[in-house]
């Protein structure tokens, strides 16, 4: 069935994948430029396969689009349709991997490899906090303890 145009279908882009059982279509292409980003939403025909990883798909959209470093394409929420052979998600392309790093949420670039996570979880993080909040002003009570002694044994 032919796309009519839309006001937000500007281009339209079909890549097969090497096994050729793939195929990648990306609709609704707009241009953001206050965030530096292109954005699209991304079909993916896998017939008798399954889906492609993320990794795979994002490779693929950055030689479609020509894009230097494929970590500047984020892939996200690739749904596959009930039934099955056909999938859809959303892609973001940004200019460069700065940009890439300051617009993308963390657990989006953790996925990649480049955020690192600290060690501490959740519950270690308000349980230190806890312990912080109970120890302030200890060595000050304690000193003034110790001051109140000494006067009343002086006296």
């Amino acid at each position: 069935r032919p796309l009519r145009p839309g006001p937000f279908l500007f281009r339209q882009r079909i890549c097969k994948m090497a096994d050729s059982k793939v195929t990648i279509r990306t609709r609704k292409f707009l241009s953001n430029r206050l965030l530096n980003r292109k954005q699209f939403v991304i079909d993916v025909i896998h017939v008798g396969v399954a889906c492609p990883s993320k990794a795979e798909l994002r490779d693929a959209i950055a030689k479609m689009y020509k894009v230097k470093d494929s970590k500047c394409v984020a892939i996200y929420g690739v749904k596959t349709v009930f039934g099955g052979n056909r999938s859809s998600g959303f892609g973001l392309i940004y200019d460069n991997f700065e940009i890439t790093k300051k617009v993308e949420p963390k657990y989006r670039l953790a996925k990649i490899g480049e955020f690192k996570k600290s060690g501490m979880t959740r519950k270690q993080k308000k349980e230190r906090k806890g312990r912080k909040i109970r120890s302030f002003g200890t060595k000050r009570r304690a000193e003034k303890r110790l001051k109140r002694r000494q006067a009343k044994d002086a006296s």
